[in-house]
């Protein structure tokens, strides 16, 4: 069994990351993921919990080697459950390949928290493969489980390099969209303000007509209201 670890920052908050994050492939850095499908999403704790499965197809090159210890085909299928915990802010993937797997099994972990060093502006990245070989002939095995890290090496460094270019164009969207919530809550404030003020005026005019109108009732018949008293004073 093999072991690979890596991390890094992104230079981005936790909540704009893992929003950017089921937005990361396809993308033109990492061609090797040619397919995401959601096969599953769930809300669970009082909504405090997203939980969500999909069906990922990686297509890459392989030595003509492996090619033949695995069928002669590229083409392979990951199984991925995620779960994105709002109270602890923590997104975390775990993976398993769904192809060869009786072959070479691969177990990934992959987890995004804010930064211990600056939470609210940067991201921590973390990612975790367990990488292991299955055969008669130990040393094939071993010059699989090393092309393997390898594999994911580079995949990683690809992997970093195309996310950051989709959160460069997710933060374009995300400052827009902030912008345009806070001039949509000024319209309403001040439509709102508006009406609150047209409503008062209204009110004050309608009083006004309403005293002008009685004003006027009692004036033109103020005579015979008058007389009207005077007989029942003579009664």
């Amino acid at each position: 069994m093999r072991l690979f670890k890596n991390s890094y920052s992104f230079e981005y908050p936790w909540d704009q990351v893992t929003a950017a994050n089921w937005k990361k492939y396809p993308n033109e850095v990492s061609t090797h993921v040619i397919a995401v499908d959601v096969l599953k999403r769930e809300l669970i704790d009082n909504g405090q919990k997203l939980v969500s499965e999909r069906l990922i197809t990686v297509k890459q090159g392989v030595p003509k080697w492996i090619m033949m210890a695995m069928g002669g085909t590229n083409v392979s299928y990951v199984r991925e459950v995620s779960v994105v915990d709002l109270a602890n802010r923590s997104l975390t993937l775990r993976s398993c390949n769904m192809s060869y797997s009786n072959i070479l099994k691969v177990y990934e972990t992959v987890k995004y928290n804010p930064h211990p060093e600056d939470p609210v502006n940067k991201t921590l990245f973390e990612q975790e493969a367990q990488i292991t070989a299955y055969g008669a002939f130990t040393k094939i095995c071993n010059k699989m489980e090393e092309w393997s890290v390898q594999r994911f090496h580079d995949n990683a460094l690809k992997g970093k390099k195309g996310f950051d270019s989709v959160l460069e164009v997710f933060d374009k969207h995300w400052v827009q969209r902030e912008k345009y919530v806070d001039d949509l809550g000024n319209s309403i404030v001040g439509k709102v303000a508006d009406t609150v003020e047209d409503i008062k005026t209204t009110a004050e005019e309608m009083l006004k007509e309403t005293e002008m109108k009685s004003n006027s009732i009692l004036t033109r018949h103020y005579d015979s209201i008058k007389n009207a008293f005077k007989r029942n004073e003579n009664m």
